[in-house]
């Protein structure tokens, strides 16, 4: 980290694990908030009506400005301090939630996400930095690590099961409400727990270089989204020339500045830029399956909101209880080993998933699950543990920000790619009744949410209409999950072959 070269080497006691504590509770906030509206989907279809195109985008511009803002705000907290400006995105995050609650239109909910994406960018740079200042003996630090991305893919995990317990009782604006108890215990909790840490030379902060970050990271994205839910068109053409240009000239101004915003030689480290893919492509798939399973559980399986968070536990549970196991896992083989095998795991998972999506009954769901569950937060886990241990002490903020970028622009592109080809692949295969009014007929090939809220399940034909669609959806889903499951594979022999297997630094997981 810039600025603690010097910090003694002093092993960490009961204040450190407690500050450890609200920084891990700072992310897994940060994850739920990306998941956790999946299962309301379904609910906040019927009250404000958005469009399926506008429901993307409820679900993905949190993840883009968050994603887009990270590596800026990680620059802002080494000038004013990382643990100032985790409390001030804290507040932020909490009037941003409230402003979301209270949404009363699609636009305005829209508005709002992208309000809490920039709060958590506020955020989130600050947390693991702050974990590397406080924990300077190696086994602890590798350890802390460990469970901070715990944090993060569990709460990535854990957010339907909370979305499903709040929906049971309340209307969908209360997995907004939520937040604000977590947001009060994180800004008490840190006023006294956490310490402030910041760069020395406090280098001033480029401007120019912030706007094509932004410029680069959300029209790329948006590109790939529309092209695959609506077609190539003019509007594909444009933001993916402006998001290719500012990514060039973002790279070649970061070569040319003293102190760049992202420090482009770390790239040049095989274990830092595969750990760096490795996780990304990790969440890409993970974010992805959550977006469309829990409306699935619901739509097709026919399971509460409450059950269908339930149902997703398996991978909650596995993604967690990987702490217990890393140690061994990373002894045995190497970090990069590890972290493909991982990988492939996860991969496996998702070819398993599409099959059970197609059979009845839950218990196939349930292993595929686990074992996606268990190959995400290995991958994961090892992916942060290893950037962090490529990077010098002295760059390890650089690191953590590209590190939080990655995993954010994962979540962005797992809903757009992944959700955009489910709903390519459900508008494609959908087999209406002959007879079924036209308006009608449009609303259900809008999206199966839609679908389900204009449809009469008393009707006959309304009925039949549905099942069509409920075969559809699923369809979707499976192409979906296999093109996740491809991806990994391949993303498993990348890391196999790219990251570093030395064993070195295993005593961190004694």
């Amino acid at each position: 980290m810039v600025g603690s070269v010097s910090n003694p080497v002093v092993r960490a006691g009961a204040r450190e694990w407690a500050a450890l504590a609200v920084l891990t509770l700072a992310v897994v906030l940060l994850a739920v908030d990306g998941t956790v509206l999946a299962l309301a989907v379904p609910a906040l279809t019927a009250d404000l009506a958005p469009t399926a195109t506008q429901l993307l985008w409820i679900g993905d511009i949190y993840s883009f400005f968050l994603a887009g803002l990270l590596v800026t705000m990680g620059n802002v907290a080494d000038r004013i301090g990382r643990k100032k400006l985790l409390l001030i995105g804290s507040v932020g995050f909490g009037l941003s939630s409230i402003l979301a609650a209270v949404s009363t239109s699609p636009e305005m909910l829209i508005a709002a996400r992208a309000v809490l994406g920039l709060s958590g960018a506020t955020l989130m740079p600050s947390t693991l930095s702050i974990v590397r200042s406080i924990f300077t003996v190696p086994a602890q630090r590798t350890r802390a690590i460990a469970i901070w991305s715990a944090g993060a893919t569990g709460g990535a995990a854990v957010g339907p099961l909370v979305g499903g317990a709040l929906l049971e009782h309340f209307p969908w604006n209360s997995v907004f409400l939520v937040n604000i108890p977590v947001v009060a215990v994180i800004v008490v909790a840190g006023v006294f727990l956490l310490p402030e840490s910041r760069n020395p030379a406090r280098s001033p902060i480029d401007v120019l270089s912030a706007l094509l970050s932004i410029t680069t990271i959300v029209p790329l994205v948006y590109a790939v989204k529309r092209a695959v839910g609506d077609g190539l068109d003019l509007w594909v053409a444009v933001t993916a020339v402006v998001g290719v240009a500012s990514g060039i000239l973002f790279v070649r101004r970061q070569r040319r500045l003293a102190t760049p915003l992202i420090d482009l030689s770390l790239f040049r480290v095989p274990a830092f830029s595969g750990a760096v893919i490795a996780s990304t492509l990790s969440v890409f798939a993970f974010s992805g399956l959550l977006f469309f399973f829990s409306q699935y559980l619901q739509l097709v399986r026919g399971f509460s909101p409450f059950v269908a968070g339930l149902a997703e536990l398996p991978s909650t549970l596995a993604s967690i209880a990987v702490i217990a196991v890393i140690g061994i896992i990373l002894r045995r083989l190497g970090a990069g080993r590890a972290i493909g095998g991982g990988l492939a795991i996860a991969s496996l998972g998702f070819g398993v998933i599409a099959v059970a999506e197609g059979v009845d009954g839950y218990l196939l769901l349930a292993i595929a699950l686990a074992v996606i569950g268990l190959g995400i937060g290995i991958s994961m886990t090892l992916a942060t543990d290893a950037v962090v241990a490529a990077a010098p002490r002295e760059r390890a903020g650089a690191a953590a920000s590209i590190s939080e970028t990655g995993y954010e622009l994962g979540v962005a592109l797992g809903i757009a790619v992944l959700g955009s080809l489910q709903l390519v692949v459900y508008r494609a295969s959908l087999d209406l009744p002959s007879g079924l009014p036209v308006g009608t007929a449009d609303v259900v090939r809008e999206s199966l949410a839609t679908g389900t809220s204009a449809l009469d399940p008393t009707d006959p034909l309304a009925a039949e209409a549905l099942v069509a669609a409920q075969h559809a959806f699923t369809g979707g889903m499976q192409v979906a999950s296999i093109v996740a499951a491809v991806i990994l594979a391949i993303a498993a022999l990348v890391a196999w072959r790219v990251i570093p297997s030395t064993r070195e630094r295993t005593g961190g997981h004694a």
